[in-house]
């Protein structure tokens, strides 16, 4: 990584940086040292700190009635302070909402409207220009449908993670998205796949809002740069927005003759594209999770880390996962002439916990075996890692726990190269589910904390070139989230064990209530398991029930969502969970419910045989013919049960389903390893009578016990 020396001169008159495009660095300097190179710091830093550059501000309901925002942060020793406010889509901050003096801790905004979003700017004036952003609001009404998303998946792992990839499309289901799928190959050209994506946008550009990413998806290459400011590394970078440009003109008519040899080489025709910059703002939200490529994991696969990667970011969407409201900086470079990489980690931690909240600490050290929800890490880089962050290695020996990461040092920006850097926290055992290479330029993710997407964010950051913080590399075409553009920061544990049973035109729904302290229920419908949803109840279901009446002859499916009003360091915004479905025929067999007193019908813990031992095995499916046992009836339809999974060696899901048909979305319940869990069910049959089970687990084996209390025909 190389730096400017030149920034004290612009310190005094800052603003700027907010008002138009960065102008070019002027010098660059690097120590190059065996196997890394670090970036030093500027001589002329002082004591500053990159603490120093942002205004760690964070917002607060300070009523409901009348409504009232009050802005906080820390005593600084400053001339004075300026308080801007704006709504999400203006396009500038405007006249400033107040100005107050050095020594001012905080504002009172007696102006906002209830449920309406608004951020505040909140730049500071003194010895150090700094700025702080915060999004805030008062009881921001719930988003039902998030829109469209398009989801590219490497074909040659789509069948060994096939569950998993099912898991994947009904969590995004239930947090309110339509999926378009498309299977791919790595060996497939750019514009081919790009060419799914602009099928999909031009059939409904205002649906399509985003796209996933996963597996080796081809990576679009693109320009003539080195934003990390090594002439070692000057040429096409990787340029995932490319794929989130439905309308701007890319040419491959350039003759960049002076870029390094290599992948990075671009000249004309070469299939690599000539814009250094995004043509135009881009408009969709672009993540990838690609885990190729990365040895240092072994004996691990490619498929493996997918595998990993998919369990972790379900368990995270479900709430089994839970991290502490904090976040960390390991800063290694500290003001750096003012460019301060690591206040991007010091605003945005800021915004979602609060100043107390976010400390100094070492990456390795403290994550191994503490849980933050954000943390940053910089340092003098390679494509393997930071100099006193640590190594791919590092995360491949060590489980890091923390899920959104920004990492930031020379080389490793590039991503597609061996044991990328950037990549190793998705591929590891920890939390790690985004990556961000956030320095050059700064990212902004403050919306997250009122309940937007990480994916919201990155889109944000690639098109701001002067309206929030911005530096060296805004516009570039090498700003790129590694990870699930779809998450969001406030899981809520959703509802489970939805129960529908049919009575003429109405359907009675019954559920487990959330584990943790919610307002009440949605309740939604659809034709199709892949939605959209219409949401059925008017008001939130406060009851773990409902009916839904004068209901059409069809097939149906349901979704139960809890919902929670969640406060914290920005605001109050109504926050919906995962969704739970139920899918039954409406008008058509099976139409009547037959009682029976309850009875064993599986259970392997006995000896071997059709209904008994051995134990479900990790990743194998097993099927057991039902009917003639238990008074279940040859032609019964479906049966109600109770399932029980017993000690899993590993954490899994349970998936039962009628034999002869493929697995489901949804799984029939989830378990930690050595958990005992039930879960009430109503599973179809298959044509013998028979149906299916199927354990999701890494590795070893689980017991499943089955009680019957009644069927269907």
């Amino acid at each position: 990584m190389a730096g400017p020396e030149s920034v004290r001169a612009e310190a005094k008159a800052r603003t700027r940086l907010f008002h138009s495009p960065p102008r070019p660095w002027l010098r660059l300097h690097w120590l190059l040292l065996p196997g890394m190179l670090l970036l030093l710091r500027p001589a002329d830093s002082g004591a500053q700190t990159s603490q120093d550059a942002a205004v760690q501000v964070s917002a607060a309901v300070a009523s409901v009635s009348p409504p009232q925002i009050q802005l906080s942060w820390p005593l600084y020793a400053a001339s004075g302070y300026t308080v801007y406010r704006k709504g999400y889509s203006g396009t500038s901050w405007g006249s400033p909402l107040a100005t107050l003096p050095g020594n001012a801790t905080g504002y009172l905004d007696a102006t906002p409207l209830a449920g309406a979003p608004y951020e505040y700017q909140v730049a500071r004036s003194g010895s150090v220009f700094a700025v702080g952003y915060v999004a805030s609001g008062i009881e921001l009404p719930l988003v039902d449908s998030r829109g469209k998303v398009v989801l590219i998946v490497d074909g040659t792992q789509a069948a060994a993670i096939a569950t998993e990839l099912a898991r994947l499309q009904q969590d995004l289901v239930g947090d309110g998205w339509t999926v378009l799928r498309h299977d791919v190959s790595p060996t497939d050209s750019v514009p081919s796949v790009k060419a799914l994506i602009l099928a999909d946008y031009a059939a409904d550009p205002n649906g399509v809002v985003a796209v996933l990413l996963f597996g080796h998806i081809p990576v679009p290459y693109s320009g003539a740069l080195n934003p990390d400011g090594h002439p070692d590394h000057y040429g096409a970078w990787p340029a995932d927005g490319f794929y989130g440009d439905p309308v701007g003109i890319w040419t491959d008519t350039a003759n960049y003759d002076s870029t390094v040899a290599g992948r990075q080489h671009n000249v004309a025709g070469d299939g690599k594209y000539d814009q250094t910059s995004f043509p135009v703002p881009l408009k969709l939200e672009v993540g990838r999770v690609d885990l190729s490529n990365m040895p240092a994991f072994a004996p691990l696969t490619e498929t493996d880390l997918l595998r990993r990667y998919l369990d972790k970011d379900h368990r995270f969407r479900h709430k089994q996962i839970v991290a502490q409201p904090r976040g960390l900086i390991d800063d290694n470079f500290g003001y750096f002439g003012g460019e301060a990489f690591a206040a991007s980690g010091w605003r945005n931690f800021s915004a979602f916990f609060g100043a107390a909240n976010v400390s100094s600490l070492d990456w390795f050290s403290t994550l191994t075996s503490a849980t933050y929800l954000w943390a940053y890490g910089c340092g003098g880089g390679w494509y393997q890692g930071a100099s006193g962050v640590g190594s791919t290695s590092d995360f491949a020996a060590n489980a890091s726990q923390a899920v959104f990461t920004m990492l930031f040092g020379s080389y490793h920006g590039d991503w597609d190269v061996t044991d990328n850097f950037l990549r190793a926290p998705l591929a590891g055992a920890g939390l790690g589910l985004t990556d961000a290479w956030a320095g050059r330029p700064a990212w902004h993710f403050h919306h997250m904390g009122m309940g937007e997407t990480i994916g919201y964010s990155t889109r944000l950051t690639q098109n701001n070139t002067f309206l929030y913080a911005a530096g060296f590399g805004a516009g570039w075409i090498h700003i790129a989230l590694m990870g699930d553009p779809t998450l969001r920061m406030h899981p809520v544990s959703p509802p489970s064990g939805l129960l529908a049973s049919l009575s003429g035109s109405q359907v009675a729904l019954q559920w487990t209530v959330s584990p943790e302290p919610v307002l009440g229920y949605h309740v939604y419908r659809s034709t199709s398991t892949n939605g959209p949803f219409e949401r059925r109840s008017g008001g939130l279901v406060t009851a773990a029930s409902f009916t839904d009446s004068g209901i059409a002859p069809g097939t149906y499916t349901y979704m139960v969502r809890a919902v929670k009003l969640e406060t914290g360091s920005g605001g109050s915004y109504f926050n919906p969970s995962q969704g739970t479905f139920r899918t039954l025929s409406v008008g058509s067999s099976p139409t009547s419910l037959y009682t029976l007193t309850p009875c064993r019908l599986i259970d392997t813990r006995l000896a071997p045989g059709p209904l008994g031992g051995p134990a479900l095995a990790a990743g194998a499916s097993r099927i057991f013919t039902v009917a003639g046992n238990c008074g279940i009836p040859p032609d019964a339809a479906a049966i109600v049960v109770n399932v029980v999974i017993i000690q899993p060696s590993a954490a899994c899901f349970l998936s039962v389903f009628p034999a002869g048909q493929s697995g489901p979305a949804t799984s029939t319940l989830n378990a930690r390893a050595g958990q005992v869990r039930a879960n009430n069910a109503i599973v179809a049959l298959g044509p013998s009578g028979d149906l299916t089970a199927f354990l999701g687990q890494a590795g070893g084996s689980a017991g499943l016990v089955v009680d019957v209390n009644g069927y269907f025909k």
